[in-house]
């Protein structure tokens, strides 16, 4: 069967399936962005239309490439809009039955030929894939927050994935801008396997050590070169998200390193969920974050 890809829909306009969108369309493919729940979408055009002219003003992108990108992509609450997409990106919520349901939907409007890509974290591709019509046309594509400037994408098989299909999206991927990674369908891929337990241990060391929360991200900041600290990326993920991805992992390997931290459980109870909610770790409503008084 053919692995041509000359098209990209993205299922999902939150902050991720919007940033996707945006790279594809500004890589150069027709690009199709349904956002899964009702509502207008104007908004998320205006937000795309905000985030080139910013790009334009500092010189990264001219004015022709703009209007270009812009007439490449089309964003609709209408699934229909999907079924002539030769590859198609999930980006919903990070719920295995909302994501079964959607594939469901997809598998009713696309033809055989179309490749279904899960941008899941955590949640097992091969449980997506076998759910479907087309399991050895299924891959994990897992983006970084946020899409447009992170490089990295981890591109996922599985036991069943068609043979070559994988070199396929890959190439894609290039393409995009992005540098792909191939792993195989394990619960949290590279990156979040070992980035996860990274984060709770930290936490684990905010309650042990007597060490605070900035001073924690400070020494590994500066003691082990790293671009941000555990407790400002954590409040930058959204402890909510690393909340679940740690359940996930712990629930497939079942090692106390995977465990949610109880501070970690108290702030996603009490809706603290870092930058998205103004406060987690950090209190953004201070000028510059402060710590959370709270903890």
């Amino acid at each position: 069967m053919s692995t041509t890809i000359s098209s990209i829909g993205v299922l999902g306009a939150g902050q991720m399936g919007l940033g996707i969108a945006q790279v594809a369309a500004r890589a150069g493919f027709p690009t199709v962005l349904v956002k899964a729940t009702p509502g207008d979408v104007g908004a998320l055009r205006q937000k795309v239309e905000g985030a080139w002219a910013r790009e334009v003003e500092k010189g990264r992108m001219t004015a022709e490439e703009q209007a270009a990108a812009l007439g490449r992509l089309t964003i609709t609450t209408d699934f229909g809009a999907l079924a002539k997409s030769d590859l198609i990106i999930e980006s919903i919520v990070e719920d295995i039955a909302r994501k079964h349901e959607a594939f469901a939907r997809l598998d009713a409007i696309c033809g055989p030929q179309a490749i279904f890509t899960s941008n899941t974290s955590t949640l097992g591709i091969t449980s997506m894939a076998v759910g479907t019509k087309r399991p050895a046309r299924f891959l994990g594509l897992h983006f970084f927050n946020p899409a447009p400037a992170m490089k990295l994408v981890e591109v996922a098989s599985t036991v069943v994935t068609e043979p070559g299909l994988a070199d396929a999206v890959a190439e894609v991927v290039t393409k995009l801008g992005k540098t792909p990674v191939r792993v195989k369908d394990t619960t949290g891929f590279v990156v979040n396997r070992l980035l996860v337990p990274y984060m709770l241990d930290a936490m684990r060391v905010l309650a042990d050590s007597g060490a605070g929360i900035a001073d924690i991200d400070t020494a590994m900041c500066n003691g082990a070169a790293h671009p941000m600290g555990p407790f400002t990326l954590a409040d930058f993920i959204g402890l909510d998200v690393v909340f679940h991805m740690a359940n996930n992992l712990h629930d497939e390997y079942r090692e106390p390193r995977f465990a949610p931290p109880p501070v970690l459980t108290r702030l996603v109870l009490a809706n603290q969920l870092g930058r998205k909610t103004k406060l987690g770790f950090y209190d953004y409503a201070q000028k510059p974050p402060r710590p959370n008084a709270g903890i």
